[in-house]
């Protein structure tokens, strides 16, 4: 019976053999016969998680360090060369640690006299019941158990969204699908929240969010500056992630003095770049511009909060020109209307985060083709031991 090595993993976590088979559960350095059994190699290691395989928040547990870097770097290196894109230097890529996740939607359901709570397994609905966890902060994980308690006796037979935040306060919980008819079930979820020193409870019954606990006002910290955290807002997905993607940003701008923060949210670079820069942070999310807008003036920071929807009504290329340099930190769609002003623009330094390789590479090529070039890349593996991969990248021309 005649083998093959896996040389790669792709896009999806299959292993790929010199033929072009992709092969379920193989890494890089295994050999696969025709049959489909999988041969370890160096490469391949025990999963540390019991749910591991059927719990769909992994694919890749059975990589290495070695394995999990090499798919990272590859993901957004393949997409550069994709292009055609020349590389100035690619940095070393940075993978986040085990149980540093700081947000996570997870799902529940009630079972019998209990609950079951988790991620979903792949590509099905089931929900897998967590008993251990090896992604989230300790901080989440800590909730589930009492999470499972309160739905096994407080919830009815509706499916429940948890979404859990490590704030500055403790951990933000948001329970969507949850009803509490009575007044034994608005106790226990008072009670909960005052037990577990939840930073905000808030439960959302189909007409948004409704905020049920909230000692004092729930902020995030970004640069040095408390920002308020609405509801489902986005915040990357680890802190040791967002230092690394803030560091690049800051070092790839050096001594600008005026940038444009685009999709800035809450204002993860805008916050650290201000000061000495002066930073127009533009974000279409009405709830996240209003609270970068009102930290910025309530600390005296140097950072312009614009409220605009940059797919329909990109920075014309004259707006652009007004800066020293440009953030981009576009959704996983990319940014091809706003790429294309400032290719048309007079700015000359761009940095580009990105959580899509794909899209990035579309973008650009459009700013290579203008003039730029690609001086530096980094891979970035927040969502660890997922095919989810980030990076950071910096364009100059």
């Amino acid at each position: 019976m005649s083998k093959e090595t896996i040389l790669r993993i792709a896009a999806k976590g299959d292993g790929v053999t010199e033929s072009g088979r992709h092969v379920s559960g193989a890494v890089t350095g295994d050999t696969v016969r025709d049959d489909g059994t999988i041969i370890p190699g160096p490469h391949h290691v025990e999963a540390p998680c019991r749910h591991f395989g059927t719990c769909g928040g992994c694919q890749l547990q059975q990589a290495d360090e070695t394995a999990l870097r090499q798919f990272v770097t590859e993901r957004v290196a393949f997409a550069a060369e994709a292009q055609e894109l020349e590389l100035g230097e690619l940095l070393p890529t940075h993978l986040s640690p085990p149980r540093t996740r700081r947000r996570a939607t997870l799902h529940a359901l009630k079972a019998g006299k209990g609950a079951v709570i988790g991620f979903r397994e792949a590509r099905s609905n089931r929900v897998v019941d967590m008993r251990e966890c090896h992604i989230l902060a300790p901080e989440l994980f800590a909730l589930v158990a009492p999470l499972r308690g309160l739905i096994a006796n407080h919830s009815g037979r509706q499916p429940i969204d948890i979404s859990l935040t490590l704030a500055d306060q403790g951990v933000d919980c948001q329970l969507k699908g949850f009803t509490a008819e009575g007044l034994a079930a608005t106790e226990a979820l008072l009670d909960f929240a005052r037990d577990r020193g939840l930073a905000r409870l808030a439960l959302d019954q189909g007409y948004g969010a409704e905020t049920l606990w909230e000692p004092e006002p729930v902020t995030i910290t970004l640069g040095s500056i408390p920002v308020g955290l609405p509801q489902n807002s986005f915040l990357q997905p680890t802190r040791d992630g967002e230092q690394v993607l803030v560091s690049d940003t800051g070092e790839f701008l050096g001594e600008a003095r005026t940038v444009a923060d685009l999709f800035a949210g809450l204002g993860t670079f805008a916050f650290a770049l201000a000061d000495p820069a002066k930073v127009l942070a533009v974000e279409a999310a009405r709830d996240a511009h209003l609270a970068c807008k009102a930290a910025a003036n309530m600390r005296g920071v140097p950072v312009h909060a614009m409220h605009r929807d940059l797919f329909r009504n990109p920075l014309t290329a004259d707006e652009v020109s007004r800066f020293g340099a440009i953030v981009l930190d576009p959704p996983r769609a990319g940014a091809r209307e706003q790429v294309a002003q400032i290719a048309q623009s007079t700015v000359s330094r761009v940095a580009y985060v990105s959580c899509n390789p794909s899209s990035w590479a579309r973008d650009a090529k459009t700013l290579v083709d203008a003039g730029f070039r690609l001086e530096k890349l980094r891979p970035v593996g927040q969502f660890r031991w997922s095919t989810h991969v980030e990076l950071t990248s910096y364009f100059t021309r």
